[in-house]
């Protein structure tokens, strides 16, 4: 039976810069990235808003705001060493009346204690010399939030994964892992359909919409270890072109409660585009297609900080899925990196709900994993 060193599951960005990571810190390793899908990024990781978040929101400490501030200056240093199209564009969390003043006040602090040390507080007088068609009555101006090519960043890595011989097996869905004396023995699907399996020392759950599923192999109880996925939609609307141009920044409202979403915003593409979005609902049965109906949400709420939008500027754009493990109503969840030795699973590292800002953290994500492995001095 083929035995590797380390096997990763999942090619989004996570599993891609977990890849070339392991690559560059354990050279003389052998890696193997499992991948169900043709290609890198069929999920999550390409279909989302491509920002690079700055760590404002999140509680201070978290996993969530730790890494997303590190991410954010380690990805910003790897889009130019590298030259990825990505724009510093800057984002304007705005309060539409003085009633969320508040709001802006409370994320300013937050952002700060998470180490966000650039942020502004602007008044209405300011916001309209940035944003003249926005109606606003203050603002917090984050000047480190951008916007990047994700599709660019994931090919980037896979390049660098392959340079340090990681061996990308697409199409290889995992449907069985069994523990075994000094690691685990990985069952697939290959392209063909046929079973076969692989044994590794170190085995690294990148599987986002997944990730439950592959834990739930080693004897995991994702209910009970609060590791279940639940698949949380989100639409975007494209603004007409003849409009885009009206707007320069990334503009957001206040985030919704318990940072189930942040609230329909504004989003800059780097052709120029200005798309709203996402909403955030739950879905039993994941899917890609954008509700119409739901245009008339978008309109509603992006017209409140958008007054020039009419209903006819809107059209459907795409959809996404957040592998969430914080359920209809419950508090916030922080990302779960794991390595699960104290489940006598020594040697599997558990990623899980690493839904937003996970892009933006993708690189420190993976140094994280990097280190775990280091630490255990097995390697």
């Amino acid at each position: 039976m083929e035995q590797v060193d380390i096997i990763i599951v999942g090619s989004g960005v996570i599993g891609l810069a977990v890849a070339a990571e392991l690559a560059g810190k354990f050279s003389d390793c052998s890696i193997t990235l499992l991948e169900r899908h043709g290609k890198f990024g069929q999920e999550t990781s390409s279909r989302n808003s491509e920002v690079i978040h700055a760590g404002i929101y999140y509680p201070a400490g978290s996993l969530k705001a730790r890494l997303c501030v590190e991410g954010n200056r380690l990805l910003y240093d790897f889009c130019r060493n590298w030259d990825i199209p990505h724009r510093r564009l800057g984002k304007l969390i705005i309060a539409r009346n003085e009633e969320e003043v508040s709001a802006l006040e409370t994320i300013l602090e937050q952002g700060r204690k998470n180490g966000v040390l650039d942020l502004e507080m602007l008044s209405r007088v300011q916001v309209e010399a940035m944003e003249p068609h926005v109606q606003a009555v203050g603002a917090v101006f984050s000047p480190s939030t951008g916007i990047v090519d994700s599709h660019k960043l994931m090919a980037r890595l896979e390049w660098l994964a392959l340079q340090g011989g990681v061996m990308l097996a697409y199409r290889h869905e995992v449907i069985k892992v069994e523990p075994e004396i000094g690691g685990y023995r990985v069952v697939y699907k290959g392209p063909d359909g046929a079973r076969n399996s692989i044994e590794c020392r170190w085995l690294i759950n990148c599987a986002g919409l997944q990730a439950d599923r592959i834990a739930s192999f080693l004897g995991i109880d994702p209910d009970k270890a609060g590791y279940r996925i639940y698949p949380c939609k989100g639409e975007y609307f494209v603004v007409s072109n003849t409009k885009a141009k009206l707007v320069s920044h990334l503009i957001y409202p206040p985030p919704l409660k318990e940072l189930k979403g942040l609230g329909i915003h504004a989003t800059k593409t780097l052709d120029g585009r200005l798309r709203l979005g996402p909403n955030a609902f739950y879905v039993e049965k994941p899917d890609y297609d954008v509700d119409h109906a739901h245009i008339q949400e978008f309109y509603s709420s992006a017209r409140s900080y958008l007054p020039f939008l009419e209903y006819s500027d809107l059209s459907p754009d795409m959809a996404g899925l957040r592998p969430k493990i914080q359920g209809q109503g419950d508090p916030f969840r922080d990302f779960v990196i794991r390595h699960e030795v104290d489940r006598s699973l020594a040697g599997l590292i558990n990623l899980i709900g690493i839904e937003s800002p996970g892009l933006t953290s993708c690189l420190s994500i993976a140094r994280m994993v990097g280190n775990l492995i280091a630490e255990s001095g097995t390697i």
